[in-house]
């Protein structure tokens, strides 16, 4: 579940003005291991007071809880100690926060949840929820959507936790994101192990995108994709993006005669796992801020394996 608001129900208490923790920031100047650090970073903290903090969840490295004490640090990260209280641990079944900094957060986003809000729903959404745990740690903090991916396709998602750094990243998205890398399920056996679909993607008034040869009427839109497996009458495939339109992979797959498995807005029959076979898998860019390079990769869904029958 996210994280409780810190604002009691006792009467009164709504009207109690907000106190940030008390929280120090330590870098590392060399790879050591967490307690060593801390030791050498609180000398004037006893070495049970250390261990404490590291127990009750109350030390962060780079924004995660972290109790082991010999976990590695390295220079390029941030270690904080939260003197107030415990950095609660996220905890959603639909969502997985997988890293959290000052300026940025990344989740993995279940299939069948949306990325944000519209005219129909309002709550309940990704950014909702991770909305409602950036504002524990403080009501005044905001959150902003960077990217999207469909309701119906999981995986990576990144967010901003600040102006500057969204406007980095929408500004110059296509510099910022160094990869993209999908993995969908389609009907049936691709001839080629590799390929190129390059087509102009509009949409219509019932908001269903399609593929077309003329330039003005649509937005250029380049998928590669390789195949990892064919079996059981499906292929699994992993796609890397050039451009990001809506409905990119799924166009294109239904142009190459191969429909993602389950997309029946898109001509696929029903499928036995109940859902799109469509998985962002890896999400690698430069961070806004600190220009680290920031790569990361989600395990292919259990589900599309029994597609193709197995790994």
């Amino acid at each position: 579940m996210p994280r409780k608001s810190p604002v009691t129900h006792r009467p009164g208490a709504q009207n109690a003005p907000f106190r940030p923790d008390v929280i120090e920031k330590y870098t590392p100047s060399q790879d050591s291991t967490l307690l060593q650090f801390l030791m050498e970073s609180m000398p004037q903290r006893k070495r049970t007071t250390v261990k404490e903090l590291l127990k009750y969840n109350q030390v962060a490295v780079n924004g995660m809880p972290v109790t082991l004490h010999n976990t590695p640090v390295t220079p390029a990260d941030t270690v904080a100690v939260n003197l107030t209280r415990e950095f609660k641990t996220f905890s959603h079944r639909r969502v997985k926060l997988v890293y959290e900094d000052g300026d940025i957060l990344v989740i993995e986003k279940g299939y069948g949840l949306l990325s944000m809000g519209n005219d129909k729903v309002t709550d309940g959404t990704a950014y909702t929820i991770m909305r409602d745990w950036v504002k524990w740690e403080n009501p005044k903090n905001k959150l902003f959507i960077v990217h999207r991916l469909d309701r119906d396709t999981s995986g990576l998602m990144m967010m901003a936790k600040n102006e500057d750094a969204k406007d980095a990243m929408q500004h110059n998205w296509n510099n910022m994101v160094i990869s993209r890398k999908y993995v969908c399920v389609v009907e049936g056996y691709l001839d080629q192990d590799e390929g190129e679909v390059r087509s102009y993607l509009a949409e219509n008034s019932k908001h269903e995108v399609y593929s077309t040869d003329n330039p003005e009427e649509g937005k250029l839109a380049v998928t590669r994709y390789r195949v990892i497996k064919r079996g059981l009458g499906h292929t699994m495939v992993e796609v890397s993006l050039e451009t990001g339109r809506k409905n990119q992979i799924r166009v294109h797959m239904k142009e190459l005669g191969h429909p993602i498995a389950g997309d029946r807005r898109y001509g696929a029959k029903a499928t036995a796992i109940h859902r799109l076979a469509l998985h962002a898998q890896t999400l690698r860019f430069v961070h806004p801020v600190s220009r680290r390079d920031m790569n990361f990769e989600t395990q292919i869904p259990g589900t599309f394996w029994k597609l193709v029958g197995g790994k």
